[in-house]
């Protein structure tokens, strides 16, 4: 399990991340006991000296076949309906984020605030402090504070790009000429880092994201030190 700062990659951050490992983990508990359901029948089928007859044809057989296929989709349709129903819930936002890709780095605006903004470059490889991550660490990081319900706004100036977190279970989309946007909630405080998953261009591995969760009079503070700069 790699690690990115202090947030494991696998590790949820928010709410919707939380739902995502649990539907995975639904879906691979149904897909174990499918496997093991279908092993077991070739197996029979392979190292017995005979053929169950009841196995291969007969009307109760085939409705089970049929019967029981449609049941498993049910089990795994309803919790993934859920789950794309809060990932295009849009709640009352407390912040809201435009995030706008360029070839090749993010520009975010605040219009909530004086409605301030600044683009974020990766940090190249010789001016790297000890405490930095290569290919991963920004010059200008966007902060936001966590319990609060946050609205991202993401386009694009030139060509596709795809803002994302993994540990916020976020990707959203951000083409030219279209606003998509996401909600969530950040659940702890920390340094969550993200890449451009949309292949963009010559220097698409070269733009990524830095979102730095703090409490909310830090976030004011930031917001009044961003707004004096």
């Amino acid at each position: 399990m790699a690690t990115w700062g202090n947030t494991l990659t696998l590790d949820s951050s928010s709410p919707l991340m939380e739902q995502l490992i649990f539907f995975h983990d639904h879906a691979l508990s149904i897909l174990l006991m499918i496997t093991a359901l279908v092993g077991y029948l070739m197996a029979s089928l392979f190292y017995n000296n005979y053929t169950n007859r009841f196995l291969l044809e007969g009307q109760t057989i085939e409705m089970i076949w049929t019967i029981l296929p449609a049941v498993t989709l049910v089990f795994i349709a309803f919790p993934s309906l859920q789950l794309l129903y809060l990932i295009d819930e849009i709640n009352n936002p407390l912040v809201s984020v435009k995030s706008i890709g360029h070839q090749w780095y993010w520009s975010y605006e605040y219009s909530d605030f004086k409605n301030f903004e600044f683009d974020s470059y990766m940090i190249p490889s010789n001016l790297l402090n000890n405490y930095n991550f290569r290919l991963l660490d920004v010059d200008n990081r966007m902060a936001l504070p966590y319990n609060s319900q946050i609205r991202l706004i993401v386009t694009a100036a030139d060509v596709i790009h795809s803002w994302t977190i993994p540990s916020l279970g976020v990707k959203v989309d951000a083409t030219p000429g279209r606003l998509n946007q996401a909600s969530f909630l950040i659940n702890r405080s920390g340094i969550f880092y993200g890449q451009c998953s949309e292949i963009c261009g010559a220097n698409h591995s070269f733009m990524p994201i830095v979102l730095e969760s703090i409490s909310a009079d830090a976030f004011i503070k930031w917001i009044i030190n961003m707004s004096e700069n």
